[in-house]
């Protein structure tokens, strides 16, 4: 059954933002971005109809896949080679499927994109469990994850990612793409975790990050700055920018000073 007799037999589910890849032509880029080999654990969050599954399948030979909806988790139980997690993906303990698998993971997927920042986050924490990551997600959220420093997507995200991943866009895809179309672009991103991250209190920097970001308009005096004072900060740091002006690595560098 191809993806669109697939599309008639399922109804998509909102409240799961379910919307399927249909263009053969994207899929084939998509699985060319990721090469997946026999022997490779790879795992595939929301395998909704199998747009990527089954190409991806078909030149790896097995692979795990995090489903939430019942109806779709059933009908990937039925295939050979594909192992099942009925589950959403925020309450998957990734590290333990590492585990497993004896090996770093490859994970790839088209991300619900209504808890697609969610997922990202939780799957930060096991960055040192994984090799890559291929993602199909909303091209605004892309496109901040890949931003740099002086931009108006440079922000939060741009920081709590790229401190841990070398991040590339690899694909633009276009609503029609999908059945149904959703009411935005979306985008293909790359993320490979970095061999040696600098050690730093993850935690820490993710809160000193929101506090820097929580008025991106005001020089980092009127929030950073109080925030630091509060800790008792006696090195330097410019608090004469705005957040958005500030790179990465000054970032890192800051958490590591407290």
């Amino acid at each position: 059954m191809n993806q669109r007799a697939s599309l008639r037999a399922h109804i998509p589910r909102k409240r799961f933002g379910q919307h399927f890849l249909v263009d053969e032509a994207l899929i084939d880029a998509i699985v060319r971005e990721i090469a997946p080999k026999p022997g490779e654990p790879l795992v595939e969050i929301g395998p909704g109809l199998g747009a990527l599954t089954q190409p991806v399948l078909e030149r790896c030979g097995a692979l795990t896949v995090i489903e939430l909806d019942r109806d779709l988790a059933a009908r990937w139980r039925q295939r050979q080679g594909v192992t099942v997690i009925e589950a959403d993906v925020l309450t998957v303990d990734i590290g333990a499927l590492a585990d497993a698998a004896g090996q770093r993971l490859r994970l790839i997927g088209n991300l619900p994109y209504n808890i697609s920042t969610p997922i990202l986050f939780h799957l930060l924490r096991w960055a040192d469990r994984v090799r890559d990551q291929h993602f199909m997600l909303q091209k605004e959220v892309v496109d901040r994850m890949a931003a740099g420093p002086g931009g108006k997507d440079f922000g939060r995200l741009s920081v709590m990612l790229q401190w841990r991943y070398a991040i590339d866009t690899r694909l633009d895809v276009p609503p029609e793409a999908f059945d149904p179309p959703p009411r935005v672009d979306s985008a293909v991103v790359r993320m490979v975790p970095l061999a040696t991250p600098p050690a730093l209190d993850e935690a820490l920097l993710s809160e000193m990050v929101t506090v820097a970001f929580s008025q991106r308009r005001k020089l980092l005096r009127h929030t950073l700055g109080r925030w630091l004072e509060q800790r008792g900060f006696a090195g330097t740091f410019d608090v004469q920018r705005r957040a958005e002006e500030v790179p990465v690595s000054e970032y890192v560098a800051l958490v590591q000073a407290l």
